[in-house]
C-alpha cells in the first residue's frame, strides 16, 4: 500500500480524505407533501401538484431532479461546463430519471443505483474523485416521487391498495451537492461504503426492519475504522428507516456497545409532520436528499452543528426479485460532514 492510499483508506470500508473537500451549495427540490413538512421553509423549489407541471410523473421526477442540480449550479456561481462529472441516481428502471435529466444538463454522467442509499452513494463517489484530482467539481444528486415509485414497486396509486402501518411514504424530491476543493460549506472528511446484509425479510411493506441491519453495519464499521464513537457526533442520521426501523437501529447499536440515544434521528421522521398521514415515515431516495442538502447543510453553515454522520440505507429489491420468491438485500453508506461556514 502506498503512502497515498495509506492516508485516504481507514480499515477496509472507509475512505479519508485529506483533501480539502467541500460541499460548494446545495439545492432541493419538492412536491406538496414535502412543502407542507416542518422543513418546507428550507427548499429552494416546492410544487404545488405532483406533475411539476408535466405530463407524466416519470417526467415530474426529472423536472425535480434537473432543477434541483440547476440551483446548486446557480447558488454556486457555476455553470454545466464547470462540472466534470455528476454522479446521480433514483429509483426506476435503468435508472431513467438520471439518464433524462443528465442528457438535458449536458454534463458527462456516473449514473449509481444504491436505492434510496443513492444520495450518500453519490456524494462519496464525488469526494472521492475531487479528493484524488481526477475531477475539479462534482455534481452528486440523487431523486425519487411518489407515484412513479409506487407504479414500479407496488401498485399504481389508482388501484387504491391498502397498505400496513409498516409501510412507508415515498418522498417526492430531488436534492443535488456541488462537491469541490476549499469554500467555507461543509467538509467532507469520511466515507464508510456498506456492505449487502440480507436478514431474510420479504416483506416490501416493511422496508425499516429489512434495512436496520445494514444500518447497523455501516455504522459499526465506521466507528471501527474512524475510531471515533457516536459521541463524537452532534447528529447521526439515517435515510429511512422511519417509525419501525428507527427503534430496531437503536437496539442494535446498543446490543453492540454503542450508545445512540442523544445524537440519533432518521431522515424518515424528520421530513414530515406527526399529523400527516404518511404511514411509518418518509422513504425513497429524496428522503435523506433534501433533508440534508436542506436542514442539516444549513445547521452546519450556521455552527449549530459541527459534525454530522448521515447513513443513507437502501432495499435492494426489484419488482422480479419480490416476485419471485426472494429476500431484501439492503446496504447503507455513511458519510461524515463537519464544519461550514454560512
Amino acid at each position: 500500500m502506498t503512502n497515498r492510499s495509506a492516508e485516504c483508506r481507514i480499515g477496509r470500508q472507509t475512505w479519508h480524505f485529506p483533501q480539502d473537500v467541500r460541499i460548494l451549495s446545495t439545492a432541493t427540490a419538492v412536491g406538496p407533501k414535502e412543502g407542507e413538512g416542518p422543513l418546507g421553509s428550507l427548499y429552494d423549489q416546492i410544487y404545488n401538484d405532483m406533475y411539476a407541471g408535466q405530463d407524466s410523473w416519470e417526467a415530474a421526477e426529472r423536472r425535480l431532479l434537473e432543477d434541483a442540480v440547476s440551483i446548486a449550479l446557480e447558488k454556486a456561481k457555476l455553470t454545466s461546463t464547470d462540472i466534470d462529472v455528476i454522479f446521480a441516481g433514483d429509483l426506476l428502471n435503468q435508472n431513467i430519471t438520471t439518464s433524462f435529466a443528465a442528457e438535458k444538463l449536458a454534463i458527462p454522467l456516473m449514473g449509481m443505483y444504491g436505492a434510496c442509499s443513492t444520495s450518500m452513494l453519490t456524494l462519496a463517489n464525488a469526494a472521492s474523485l475531487v479528493n484524488a484530482g481526477y475531477a475539479n467539481k462534482a455534481v452528486a444528486a440523487c431523486s425519487s416521487h411518489n407515484a412513479t415509485a409506487e407504479r414500479q414497486f407496488r401498485y399504481p396509486t389508482e388501484y387504491g391498495g391498502q397498505k400496513p402501518p409498516s409501510a412507508q411514504w415515498t418522498v417526492t424530491g430531488a436534492g443535488a451537492a456541488v462537491v469541490g476543493i476549499g469554500g467555507q460549506g461543509p467538509r467532507i472528511t469520511y466515507a464508510t461504503i456498506g456492505k449487502v446484509i440480507d436478514m431474510g425479510i420479504k416483506d416490501p411493506f416493511d422496508m425499516g426492519s429489512a434495512m436496520a441491519p445494514a444500518a447497523s453495519s455501516t455504522l459499526q464499521a465506521h466507528f471501527i475504522d474512524t475510531g471515533r464513537s457516536p459521541q463524537d457526533y452532534d447528529l447521526i442520521v439515517t435515510g429511512d428507516l422511519a417509525a419501525v426501523g428507527f427503534p430496531i437501529l437503536k437496539d442494535l447499536m446498543k446490543r453492540d456497545g454503542y450508545d445512540m440515544d442523544r445524537v440519533y434521528n432518521d431522515c424518515g421522521l424528520m421530513v414530515y409532520s406527526p399529523d400527516q398521514e404518511v404511514f411509518a415515515g418518509g422513504s425513497g431516495c429524496a428522503s435523506s436528499a433534501v433533508v440534508t442538502y436542506s436542514h442539516i447543510v444549513s445547521q452546519l453553515n450556521k455552527g449549530l452543528l459541527k459534525k454530522v454522520l448521515v447513513c443513507a440505507t437502501g432495499a435492494l429489491l426489484s419488482p422480479i426479485s419480490y416476485q419471485q420468491g426472494h429476500s431484501i438485500p439492503c446496504i447503507a453508506h455513511a458519510v461524515a460532514l463537519e464544519g461550514g461556514v454560512a
